[in-house]
């Protein structure tokens, strides 16, 4: 493993604790979530995917959703490591305090590009993704939607490890971990240049070639567009990941 992927890695493992140490001082709101996932993948060549996902978040105590969200992107592989892909995401954002009297839920358009960069190692995997994202965010009036809306850029960085535990039945058992850290850009943005930091972990078991299912913990930290303000969330995840092979089972396989 080269010297710069070591200091990446690092850097991923302090980047909570340092900016948990900056909001001395400053108000910090305490939440825990739940998290619902479905990802559906249609390989139509050895090039081409499309990627397909649906999210429920929710609020643990009391039970209110938090967040829906509806994400497709299609995937173009440009090499053995590099792969770009372009998508679409609806999202529905409800109050950020579980507990509100009014419960206006904010639509947002959000089209991006990402590309990722894959490095595999033995039974460990190292995975670079980079995405971009320009957010449209309905504007709202008194509590409620009025039109138009109001947009910024987003960039994102994920730094990801996976490592093979164990197979089961010839079906691999993976754990998986990763740092994602999120800044936002635009003349909207006076306070908060830094959006969020997410890091991860979970176990990943395949239940058949084409499937798995995958529970894991995030501690989601985000400060508010106020500057002063942050969200430290703790959120159970439960995924599960669908892979549907469309590619033609005769003669050569011809891209589309």
């Amino acid at each position: 493993m080269n010297t710069w992927h070591i200091y990446l890695i690092i850097l991923g493992l302090f980047t909570t604790a340092s900016l948990s140490a900056q909001t001395t001082g400053k108000q910090v709101t305490q939440q825990q979530l739940i998290w619902y996932a479905y990802n559906n993948t249609l390989e139509f060549s050895q090039k081409w995917s499309l990627v397909s996902e649906v999210h429920e978040r929710r609020f643990r105590n009391p039970d209110e959703q938090h967040q829906f969200v509806a994400r497709s992107h299609l995937h173009y592989l440009l090499g053995k490591s590099w792969e770009a892909s372009a998508g679409f995401t609806y999202f529905l954002q409800s109050p950020q305090d579980p507990k509100a009297a009014e419960r206006l839920v904010v639509p947002e358009l959000r089209p991006h590009i990402q590309f990722d960069y894959r490095q595999p190692l033995n039974k460990l995997g190292i995975a670079h993704r980079y995405r971009i994202e320009r957010r449209f965010f309905r504007n709202t009036a008194d509590g409620e939607l009025v039109e138009g809306y109001t947009a910024n850029y987003r960039f994102r960085y994920r730094l990801a490890l996976e490592y093979q535990l164990a197979s089961i039945r010839k079906l691999p058992l993976k754990v998986k971990a990763y740092d994602e850290i999120f800044f936002n850009a635009g003349k909207s943005i006076t306070y908060n240049r830094f959006d969020q930091n997410r890091v991860y972990i979970g176990l990943n078991y395949a239940v058949h070639k084409n499937a798995s299912v995958e529970a894991g913990y995030m501690n989601w930290f985000q400060q508010r567009p106020s500057g002063n303000q942050f969200h430290d969330r703790d959120i159970l995840s439960f995924t599960v990941y669908h892979k549907i092979d469309l590619k033609k089972k005769s003669g050569a396989q011809a891209d589309i």
